[in-house]
């Protein structure tokens, strides 16, 4: 564990020009009424719902036991900290304080799409046509951004529903970069050396 807290705060003093605001562990608990409200749990921990000091409504991904020395937590620091993009999901700040490391995001009041995609009682409706290709062309842009407007190119490599976060307006934002990768923007072909993704997403190729 202390080799990969001593990687940890390398990596965030070398990006710390750019990077989101960091935060406390003990602020983290008081956003969140000691994480009072969850919004959902998966393979990476626990998400919460919380609020900024000045009453912005966040949503906290509390990262679980870490693997590949904090790569992922690393990944999503490194791309969606120093970026900003309406079809990309905002990371406000982050904690790293020993084992415990929170990422603080803006709150998607809508949820994620997988949830339209295949309702669920009375909770959620389906999506007319019309919206359903809002969302996909925004989810376009927020790829093509990553791809062509940014210093480095960034490959998500798990565009899947439930990484697609809805705001109020339905409006489409690509989210969880624990997957992804920094390329230089000339770089035309990339190679990966293992598999990366969700099975059932992954491109064939």
């Amino acid at each position: 564990h202390l080799a990969m807290d001593d990687m940890t705060e390398n990596f965030l003093s070398e990006y710390k020009s750019c990077m989101p605001t960091r935060y406390s562990y003990r602020q983290i608990k008081k956003m969140t009424h000691c994480f009072k409200e969850k919004l959902g749990q998966g393979g990476f921990g626990s998400v919460y719902k919380g609020k900024l000091l000045v009453g912005h409504p966040v949503a906290i991904k509390m990262l679980g036991k870490s693997k590949g020395n904090g790569q992922e937590f690393m990944n999503e620091v490194a791309t969606i900290g120093r970026i900003h993009h309406a079809n990309v999901v905002r990371l406000l700040g982050f904690c790293a304080e020993g084992s415990k490391r929170a990422l603080v995001y803006e709150f998607m009041s809508k949820g994620s799409l997988d949830k339209y995609m295949i309702p669920q009682g009375e909770t959620t409706s389906s999506l007319s046509w019309d919206k359903l290709l809002d969302i996909v062309i925004g989810i376009a842009r927020g790829m093509e951004y990553l791809h062509c407007g940014c210093n480095m190119q960034i490959l998500h490599f798990d565009i899947k529903p439930h990484n697609i976060l809805l705001d109020e307006n339905f409006n489409p934002k690509i989210s969880d970069f624990g997957l992804a990768k920094l390329y230089p923007a000339d770089d035309s072909k990339v190679s990966v050396t293992a598999v990366r993704g969700t099975i059932g997403y992954i491109a064939p190729e």
